[in-house]
């Protein structure tokens, strides 16, 4: 038989005005002005600058309850100080950054450039279909990866173009003709060759080159030198004059021609300068956009509370555009909070990590924790996170991201703990003054930073230097 029973349980839940504002810490400057776009088209009551008359006033706050419809609606919440702008600005001035303009790339894309190319070629119309099948084929690198089997296949379903792989061939390698050099390869070995077969053919290493890798290019990946002098009949020198003429071509030929989508500008949503040994911190001028509430809003719900008529549609109207009228204030409050919040992380990381950004040394870097933020300016790890994963920082010695100077920490000999990434710094610099004739392997490099007072396994070495993008010993051997 069953029972009704009542049981009284506590969540907690996030408001609106909190998830709007979580929404809004977590997206990078670039995407902040699309947003404020979205939010200005949706809600009629937002509108963009500020009051005239109170543009040099101090902001009041603001009581995020909302009232019944039936209280006394006090229009002065609306039209209190809309200026937002109370912290130092990078770029302020009398030219809005909306008004700025932005350089934009203008390169064709890696396909447009080739099917302009195409038209030279003087094919007939069945030839051009299979000639459109194969750039179509061509991936992001600038290679075709599919066998030509399957493209024959595709020619067939898709275009209903009967051919042969002789057919299929022929075309590629003119198409492999065009400009990138090395476009449409099947393979690097190929993609090399091709353009060693495009140089001056009077200079006797590019022959010399064509043949190492027509014969030795197993051997040239794994950098068994010796191996390739032998089958070559040449000395170490010749080998590496040859080996450098290699080394020097372009392993992704797709690359040469970027799309627009690839050309896109860093915008740093800090920037940090150094005056004098002084850190001035500031936010991009973009994290602070001029936004007030819409005065003919404000005048509207004025107009609609003042009515005598309080009939249902009267009532409905003064809830919607009381509803807009909120959701407006909301809006700013939430861009205020984002800019306070975000001032007060980077603050946090600039003093902890106060010697790097005043020298750019590495070495520099303390041990870092989003809790140790956290803890720091008294708010939640996941706040900290949002505002570290998706913001970048520029300063005298780059762009960085923030989560750049996070890292973990490691003991040394004396009990200190040193940054991670101050480890990886000091590997780098062990990996790039090797002696490239006999570089140096995992184990001696554990040793050698045990020897600098680092306590650091082997396998701790090995993955280091995979996150650093060092490959192993025997693959950066060089003659």
């Amino acid at each position: 038989m069953q029972k009704l029973g009542l049981n009284q349980v506590l969540q907690q839940k996030l408001s609106p005005q909190q998830i709007q504002f979580i929404k809004l810490l977590q997206i990078p400057t670039a995407e902040l002005h699309s947003r404020i776009e979205e939010e200005l088209e949706i809600n009629p009551a937002l509108d963009e600058g500020r009051d005239k008359e109170e543009a040099n006033s101090e902001e009041d706050d603001y009581d995020d309850g909302v009232d019944d419809i039936d209280d006394d609606i006090s229009i002065d919440d609306y039209l209190q100080d809309e200026d937002i702008s109370g912290y130092k600005m990078q770029g302020d001035g009398n030219i809005k950054e909306d008004e700025r303009e932005m350089p934009l790339p203008m390169t064709a894309s890696l396909m447009d450039s080739l099917l302009s190319q195409l038209g030279f070629l003087g094919l007939d119309d069945r030839q051009k279909e299979i000639a459109k099948q194969l750039i179509g084929s061509i991936d992001n690198d600038g290679y075709i990866r599919r066998s030509t089997e399957a493209i024959v296949n595709d020619l067939a379903f898709s275009r209903n173009i009967m051919t042969e792989n002789e057919e299929v061939e022929e075309i590629l390698a003119k198409i492999q003709n065009f400009d990138p050099p090395g476009i449409a390869s099947r393979n690097l070995k190929e993609c090399l060759i091709t353009q060693l077969s495009r140089r001056d053919d009077n200079n006797p290493d590019n022959k010399i080159a064509i043949k190492l890798l027509e014969t030795g290019f197993e051997e040239f990946t794994k950098k068994h030198y010796d191996k390739l002098q032998k089958k070559l009949g040449i000395d170490e020198e010749k080998l590496r004059d040859v080996i450098h003429i290699i080394t020097k071509l372009n392993p992704k030929p797709g690359d040469y021609i970027s799309d627009f989508g690839r050309n896109q500008y860093i915008i740093p949503d800090f920037i940090l300068k150094n005056s004098n040994n002084k850190l001035e911190l500031s936010l991009n001028s973009r994290n602070a956009p001029e936004l007030k509430i819409s005065p003919a809003y404000a005048d509207m719900l004025d107009a609609y509370s003042k009515s005598d008529k309080k009939d249902k549609q009267t009532r409905e109207t003064i809830s919607f555009v009381k509803q807009k009228l909120d959701a407006a204030k909301w809006f700013i409050d939430a861009i205020k909070q984002r800019q306070q919040t975000l001032l007060r992380t980077m603050n946090a990381i600039i003093e902890y990590q106060y010697e790097f950004f005043l020298e750019g040394d590495e070495s520099k870097f303390k041990p870092m924790i989003l809790k140790d933020i956290a803890d720091k300016i008294g708010m939640d790890i996941s706040t900290i996170s949002r505002v570290a994963n998706s913001k970048s920082i520029q300063t005298e010695f780059g762009i960085f991201p923030l989560k750049y100077f996070f890292s973990e920490g490691i003991s040394t000999d004396s009990g200190e703990d040193v940054s991670s990434r101050e480890v990886k710094h000091v590997l780098k610099e062990m990996v790039e003054n090797e002696d490239k004739r006999k570089p140096l392997s995992d184990d001696k490099l554990e040793k050698m930073l045990k020897a600098k007072n680092y306590r650091i396994a082997r396998r701790t070495v090995a993955k280091y230097r995979e996150q650093l993008g060092i490959p192993v010993a025997r693959l950066r051997k060089e003659l």
